[in-house]
């Protein structure tokens, strides 16, 4: 993703309206990061920050303000993108939503709804999309016995495994994973989750986690991009960013993680989330930041490699003030 923007409209008051003015929410808001084949990134933060919207991006489903997504050295969103490089990478790059009851039709079977992908592509006749359903199925946990059942009649754990085969079933390059966990029961969990460890070993996927758990993140991602309000404050290889976190916004997350004696480990964040349709200025965490000094309402601070692998935007360090 190359500087990245995504702006949603919002409602406006009679006075901007005679003004000729239009509010924007900016979900999105110059975010750059790339993912190397084969590994995962995670992608944390609040709720509200951007994460899914730019997950959504990504696979097309929201049409880029500004800026870039690139597959494969071809952009397919944004400017410079063409219908061809769309359509070449759309079977590569697949999606697991959050909701699993919700990203199931209700009125398909889910042998058809695991095979849809390849009626849609046009791959291979009846009894092989039968067979190579039915083989995804088995791959992801389930039995052929579970073909000719609707999805309320499986488990939360077992819906996500059918949508999990349906993302597999063309034998895509990329996963987007929007919280594909965070809707089922702690024990059903752990089972997901390795259950999509070994998929990306077995079938050399590469994952965009999008996530606000930190301990999933921390056992799945090799590398974690921290966002905050459209921008990407703060990332690092997962090791490095769990053992030194730069950026006051990575702290409170990781101090608001419970024990195992019970509550945070520190004192919480003080007030909300500022709207996004009315941002701070300079740095967009100044108004809850402990440390935050007269330079950080000027000039937001830029992202910067503060150790080699590790960039933050925080002018508590050096680097970034210069």
């Amino acid at each position: 993703m190359k500087n990245l923007r995504k702006y949603f409209p919002a409602g406006r008051s009679l006075g901007e309206v005679l003004r000729g003015r239009a509010r924007v929410v900016k979900a999105v808001d110059d975010v750059s990061f790339s993912i190397e084949e084969g590994s995962t990134l995670g992608l944390v933060g609040e709720s509200g920050c951007g994460k899914t919207t730019t997950g959504r991006t990504i696979l097309g489903l929201y049409e880029p303000t500004s800026g870039s997504v690139v597959y494969d050295g071809r952009v397919v969103h944004g400017a410079g993108g063409g219908a061809a490089a769309r359509r070449a990478m759309r079977r590569n790059i697949q999606a697991v939503f959050q909701d699993p009851a919700a990203s199931l039709d209700p009125r398909m079977r889910v042998g058809r709804i695991v095979e849809e992908p390849l009626v849609i592509y046009g791959e291979g006749d009846p009894a092989l999309r039968r067979s190579s359903a039915v083989a995804m199925l088995e791959a992801v946990g389930l039995t052929p016995d579970h073909y000719e059942r609707f999805p309320h009649e499986l488990s939360g754990g077992q819906q996500q495994r059918v949508a999990i085969a349906r993302a597999l079933v063309l034998r895509p390059k990329l996963l987007v994973l929007d919280e594909p966990v965070s809707a089922l029961d702690m024990s059903i969990r752990a089972q997901i989750l390795n259950l999509l460890r070994d998929a990306q070993s077995r079938f050399s996927l590469t994952y965009l986690f999008v996530a606000h758990d930190l301990g999933v993140v921390r056992f799945m991602c090799d590398t974690v991009a921290i966002m905050y309000l459209g921008k990407i404050v703060e990332m690092a290889e997962t090791k490095e960013l769990f053992r030194n976190p730069l950026h006051p916004y990575t702290r409170a997350l990781l101090d608001a993680v419970p024990t195992p004696g019970g509550g945070p480990r520190k004192k919480p964040l003080a007030g909300s989330i500022p709207s996004p349709m009315a941002l701070p200025s300079g740095c967009r965490f100044r108004t809850r930041c402990p440390h935050a000094m007269e330079v950080c309402a000027g000039t937001e601070p830029p992202m910067v490699e503060v150790a080699p692998g590790h960039w933050a935007a925080c002018y508590l360090h050096p680097s970034a003030e210069a």
